[in-house]
Formats: structure tokens, sequence, C-alpha cells
């Protein structure tokens, strides 16, 4: 199989799952080693920039998934009949960053950061896929311990959890918000 027509396997598969794929799942489809598809993609998404096409490859760790390029959203969102997409409580959106920066953690340790409880804005993170189970403490009660998904990277257009931006590049502008930024440099 010569290269061009891997890479119109790739795009052909990358189209018709949606979902991210693993970029082993698509070397074991590919019978090709790991090294030689990553090469390849790595040269695809090269290729879909240069040439300014409408869609792109985008790598979140170990995955890889075909979507629209950003700069066209207005004109997909023509097409789209208006929903309404409820966005997260500002108690969700500090139970998503304490987990974001602490992961893995467990619910005891997120209720000690942010000082209450915080079922609710758990249950709302793992139904938008944001945060999921990623085990269990070996000690009392063998605590769930959570962290982020590969959804919470595409939705915040992350490579890794690496690019998060240091929690020292915020500014803070009060004494309770000093008082966290101490809690995350511990």
């Amino acid at each position: 199989m010569n290269v061009e027509h891997i890479k119109s396997i790739i795009e052909a598969v990358l189209f018709a799952w949606s979902d991210p794929l693993s970029i082993k799942e698509l070397s074991k489809v590919l019978e090709l080693d790991l090294k030689t598809t990553e090469r390849i993609i790595a040269t695809m998404i090269d290729e879909f920039n240069y040439t300014k096409r409408g869609i792109q490859i985008i790598r979140m760790n170990e995955y890889v998934q075909l979507a629209t390029k950003p700069e066209h959203f207005e004109y997909i969102q023509r097409l789209l009949e208006p929903k309404q997409n409820k966005g997260l409580t500002q108690a969700a959106l500090e139970t998503l960053a304490i987990i974001a920066y602490k992961q893995p953690i467990p619910k005891g340790e997120i209720e000690s950061i942010r000082g209450v409880k915080c079922d609710k804005a758990i249950s709302t993170l793992i139904e938008k896929e944001l945060i999921e189970e990623k085990g269990r403490l070996e000690k009392t009660g063998r605590p769930i311990v959570y962290g982020t998904t590969i959804v919470f990277l595409k939705t915040f257009g992350l490579n890794s959890i690496d690019d998060l931006p240091p929690i020292s590049e915020f500014q803070m502008l009060t004494e309770d918000e000093e008082e966290i930024k101490d809690i995350f440099n511990r």
C-alpha cells in the first residue's frame, strides 16, 4: 500500500468514526507500526493546514479526530437548529478547575478545597463527559478519584493536560482568591 492510499484510508476512517480514535487502534486497523502511523498522521495534519482545507485532524494525547476548523463555526452554526445548551455553573467550573489541576483527586479533597459539598457539580461534569472516575485510592473507604477526559481536552482545545496554563499566571484580585492560589501550590 502506498502512502497516499494510507492517507485516504485514515481520512475515511476518521470521518466515519467521528469520535476520537486512538492512534494505537488506528495502526492496528491499518496493519502498520505505531511510529509509521504517527508519522503519516503528522504529515496529514501539516497538509490539511497547508492546503487551507475546511477540516483538520486534531490530536489529543494519543487520540486523533477529524474536525472542522474553528473559523468556519458561524457557517456551520447557521445549518443547525438553535439548541438550549446549558453551560456550567460557577460551582461546576470551580470543581472542574480543581480536578484539572490536581488530578487524580478524590471528592473529599475537592470538597476540602472548595469548602462545600460538590456532589451535584461532579454529577454534572460526569454527565457532560468532562471528567471521569480514574480509579480508587488504597485507603479506608477506597474513595473514587476523578480526572479529566478526552472531551475536556477537546472542549478546551488542549493537546494534553500539560497545556493548562500554570496557576501562577492567573491574576488574583482578592484575598480569598490568594488563598485559592496557595491551595493549588501545595
